[in-house]
């Protein structure tokens, strides 16, 4: 389908979760769904397509908990989305918790220390990067401590070489390194964004000594990086991605790490699930990644569900 016709429509409700199980969504960026999908209503509508309904985070939640997915970590990760990830929590109390961090892309743009990577973009810099990482990564702390009900987690951190050229990795890998510190130090689990970096990660996570609790958000290694990840008792969050065609590695790396090791995300409004791939994504797609799962692991789906249900509410004291 060519661009022009490419359906910008929300995906079909996926059929429900076995009743009881109660699966959480391990990483999602619910406010920002919102626009994305504008986005798309304004594509749409510019090619004569049907118009895209634009939902809240309200509607986000109760189409999700329709299909059984009852919870949500949503992660803050630029200094002004702090707040609203814990504004969210503390709006769906027990529901929606918060994971807080300066991404490894927005901690090289503080300070304007940028350098462009190999994706080949220009840099942005916005005002709020004018603030030090520093002083950035102090209001991580600072609302973590203020907010210990509501904020479960340090994240995403952790290292992005597609992004960010080889002149400002040090400057990533430092960052990395003091959120690694402020994850022990808070006793909180670390989520990890990893692009184009596993050897850099898995090095900087040995020399420092991961938190107990390390998660490989939207995992993106193979089966030899898994194997690291299950000497080590890190775990692995899977997301639409595992259900893409090219990405045997990532299917490889779920038997590897193990069924007490595994959870499931959206990275909405990111990484749609197949067939969905490019659409809006949201809580309620969880199903689909889940399906995808299952058939990589050859076993049910309600176990599937099951596992990750569990390791999510271990892992983050839920």
């Amino acid at each position: 389908m060519s661009k022009h016709h490419r359906n910008r429509s929300w995906a079909p409700d996926p059929e429900p979760l076995p009743e009881g199980i109660g699966v959480i969504d391990d990483h999602t960026h619910m406010a920002s769904v919102v626009p994305f999908a504008q986005e798309m209503d304004r594509q749409a509508r510019e090619r004569g397509q049907d118009p895209v309904p634009v939902r809240t985070v309200d509607q986000q939640l109760e189409r999700a908990r329709a299909v059984g997915v009852v919870g949500a970590i949503d992660v803050g990760c630029e200094l002004p989305n702090l707040q609203t990830a814990v504004d969210l929590a503390l709006a769906h109390p027990g529901v929606v918790h918060a994971a807080l961090a300066i991404h490894p892309n927005e901690a090289v743009l503080h300070g304007h220390r940028g350098v462009p990577g190999p994706d080949g973009l220009p840099l942005q810099y916005q005002p709020w990067h004018e603030v030090s990482f520093e002083q950035a990564l102090e209001e991580v702390a600072r609302l973590a401590r203020a907010y210990p009900d509501q904020v479960v987690a340090i994240g995403e951190t952790g290292m992005d070489l597609f992004r960010t050229g080889q002149g400002a990795e040090e400057i990533q890998r430092q960052a990395f390194r003091d959120h690694i510190a402020l994850a022990k130090e808070l006793d909180l689990p670390m989520q990890i964004h990893d692009r184009d970096a596993h050897g850099q990660v898995i090095e900087t996570l040995l020399e420092d000594g991961a938190p107990e609790r390390t998660i490989f958000h939207s995992y993106s290694g193979d089966a030899q990086m898994a194997q690291v990840a299950a000497e080590h008792g890190w775990y692995l969050s899977f997301s639409g991605t595992v259900s893409y065609k090219g990405n045997e590695g990532i299917r490889q790396g779920l038997s590897v790490v193990g069924m007490d090791h595994i959870m499931v995300e959206t990275d909405a409004p990111y990484l749609s699930p197949m067939p969905y791939r490019g659409r809006t994504n949201s809580p309620y797609m969880i199903p689909y990644t889940l399906r995808a799962m299952a058939d990589a692991l050859d076993r049910p789906l309600a176990q599937v569900a099951e596992a990750t249900a569990a390791t999510t509410r271990r892992v983050y004291g839920l």
